[in-house]
Formats: C-alpha cells, structure tokens, sequence
C-alpha cells in the first residue's frame, strides 16, 4: 500500500500543479466564462464514458494494466497542453487524458483488493490523502512557476514539469508496483452490455443507489465552485495563478492530514454514515460562507469548513460502495462512480460557468449550497437505516441468548 500510495501520488501532484493554471490558460486564448468552464469539463465528460469500461477491464486483466495505460495518457496529454498554441489544443489534450482517466478507479480497487472491509474506509483514505498531498505540492509549485501577474504568467512550464512528474509515476508502476489481483480471481465475464448495463446494476440496488446519487449531489457542487473559484478570486480580490495556488494547496494540507491520519480512527469511532453527514455540513456552510468573504480572514473560514467537508466526505462514500460491491466486481462498481462523479463534473461546471456569466460570480456558490442540502437529506436516511440495521443486530443477539 506505500508504494501505491508514492505512485499515486506523484501522478496527482502533476494534476494538482496544472489544474488551477487552467483557467488562466484559457483566457490567455481569449476562451469566455463558460468555455473556461467546459475546458475543465471535458475530461469529466471524456471520463464519464470511460471509467466504468476501466473498472471493468481492471477487473478482468488486473489493477496494474490499467494503471500503466493511465498514467501514459497523462504524460503525453500534460505535453499537448504544454505545447498548445491554441484552444482547440488544450480541449484536445485534456479530453486526452479523460478519456484514459482509469487510474483513480484502479488504484481503490486495488485498495479494496488488499484490505479487510472493516479497515476500507483508511485505505481509501489514503487515496484522499494522496489527492491532498497532491494539492499541497502541486498548486504551490505551479503558483511558483506560473507567477502571481495574470497578464505575464508562465503557464506552460508547469505542463511540462507535470508530464515529468506522471512519467516518474509510470517508471513506479513498471518497477515496483506488483499486480493485487490474481488470475485465479478475476472476473472473466462477457463485455457485452458495458456501461449503461453496470450503471443500471448499481441504480437496482437501494442503498448503492443511494450513496451514488449523494456522491453525484457532492461533487457536482464541488466541481461548480472549484471551476468557478478562480474567475472569482479574480474579480473578487485581483488574484493570479499563485494565489490561487496557494489556496489550492491550503486545502490540500487539511485534506492530507485528515484523510491522511484521521480517517480511519474516525469511521471506526463514529461509522463511515456519521462522518457522511458531518462532512456535508461543512460543505454546506463553506459554500454559503463564501458570497460573503470580503476579507481573506472569512475566505479562510469558508475554505477550511469546505476542505475538512470534503476530506470526510470522500472517503466515507468510497468506503461504502466499496463494501457494497462484491470481490469480483470492486473495479466493476467503483469505476461506475467515477463515471457518475464525471458526469458531475461535466454539469457543474457547465452549469455554474451559466450562473457565473448571467447571475453573478456568488451564484454558483448558492447553487452548490442547495444541492448539497438535497445529499444531507438522502444521507439522513443512510444513517437512520444503519441505525435500524444495528439495533435489529443487537435484538437478534439477544434473542439467539
């Protein structure tokens, strides 16, 4: 599991270092509001397509297959959107490196290969953990080399060292990373049907569904506000690319340290249902919190609430559908949520680039706060139902007594 994690981790660094460039990017190619926001769609509408044919292929040929045509798509996409003289070419390079987004689905389900169900929820954590690290290093580092001026920022050097940085990441799968699932294990199935017959195997399920359509809510809010934050933080405090990099890395710390250390003592203390539920409301508030952020003090309260929301969030619902998916079909089940995580990330940038444009630059953030009210609501039920579910537990001892 440490050496996933490196692997992991270096590959997301690169992610993190180029992501919040983007939108600077774009706009120095005089791309508007929402095709600033459909730049960072694309790969999810790209990924929306693909992941759940990832996971399925995982399942079949095994984890690091996957991974290794993964992180290859990405090193030649980081060197497209270095290279590109024109919009059209970071579309390019980034639909690219979506429609070969296999890694994250792989890496859980390599996670839920090598661990017990009970200690689920701190392997995903590490994944979380890596993503934080990976926001911690490569915003920083791509505010650094970008420069903090929009009109004169560097934004093609960080493409480049973040293609460096996924061919390390590619060199670690080849060399140390062996394969966790065996031949004997995989599921040798028919590929007919494909997506759409996976998608509506997991909505047939009650509580599947349920956590699925939770995680779309979440991250369709998270993705509207992190598409729209930078445009924002332009009109709203003058920021350039290192500002904005700064927070991104900000966030990053919090979530590295709390899925990172925290996670796993947390889900076995409180369940992975409570931390669901706490971690929503803090997203909720952090979104309603930052309309009204006229000073970084308040911007800072508002970041924080949504990165601790987010750090529980996360890792709590990849835990759960994980333990709702069977040995054989981990890569199947977890890459049917990445594709449904996609399509979040396709509408709500789409959606919140609209409000951006003809509402307001705090538009969006409301939008998101009433989505992610929708999820609380649905995750109520979750912890009422695994309340029932123990205390039925519990009588049945009793009785067998």
């Amino acid at each position: 599991m440490p050496t996933l994690f490196l692997i992991v981790l270096v590959d997301l660094v690169g992610f993190g270092l180029v992501i919040p460039l983007l939108p600077f990017y774009a706009v120095r190619f005089g791309a508007s509001p929402l095709e600033v926001t459909l730049l960072l769609a694309v790969y999810s509408l790209m990924q929306l397509f693909t992941a759940p044919l990832w996971g399925r292929l995982s399942d079949r040929v095994g984890r690091r297959p996957v991974l290794l045509v993964s992180m290859a798509a990405s090193v030649a996409a980081y060197l497209g959107i270095g290279s590109a003289t024109m919009l059209w070419m970071l579309f390019a390079a980034r639909a690219l490196a979506g429609a070969c987004a296999g890694n994250i689905a792989a890496a859980q389900a390599y996670i839920a290969d090598i661990t017990k169900p009970e200690e689920r929820a701190k392997g995903m954590g590490l994944i979380g953990a890596a993503f934080g690290l990976g926001f911690i290093v490569g915003p920083a580092l791509g505010g650094l080399l970008a420069g903090h001026d929009p009109a004169t920022a560097d934004v093609e050097t960080p493409a480049w060292v973040a293609a460096g940085l996924s061919l390390t990441a590619l060199c670690g799968v080849v060399l140390l990373l062996p394969e966790s699932l065996p031949p004997d294990q995989r599921a040798f199935r028919r590929a007919t049907g494909g997506r759409l017959v996976a998608t509506l195997d997991v909505l047939r399920r009650p509580v599947l569904s349920r956590l699925v359509l939770i995680f779309f809510l979440v991250i369709l809010a998270f993705a509207g506000m992190e598409s729209t934050f930078a445009l924002w933080a332009i009109q709203q405090f003058g920021w350039g690319p290192g500002q904005v990099g700064y927070v991104f890395a900000y966030v990053g710390v919090l979530s590295a340290i709390l899925q990172g250390g925290l996670i796993g003592a947390l889900a076995r203390r409180f369940g992975e249902e409570r931390l669901l539920l706490c971690g929503l409301i803090m997203i909720g508030a952090g979104l309603l919190i930052m309309p009204v952020a006229r000073t970084f003090a308040v911007l800072a309260v508002a970041v924080t609430a949504l990165a601790l929301g987010m750090g529980l969030t996360q890792p709590s619902l990849n835990s759960l559908i994980s333990r709702r998916a069977g040995r054989d079909e981990q890569g199947e089940i977890l890459g049917v949520s990445q594709s449904i995580g996609s399509l979040s990330r396709v509408l709500g940038p789409a959606a919140a680039g609209f409000y951006f444009a003809e509402l307001g630059r705090d538009a969006a953030f409301f939008w998101g706060a009433a989505l992610v009210a929708g999820a609380l609501l649905v995750s109520l039920k979750l912890v009422r139902g695994a309340g029932v579910a123990k205390s039925a537990g519990a009588n049945s001892a009793r009785t067998s007594l």
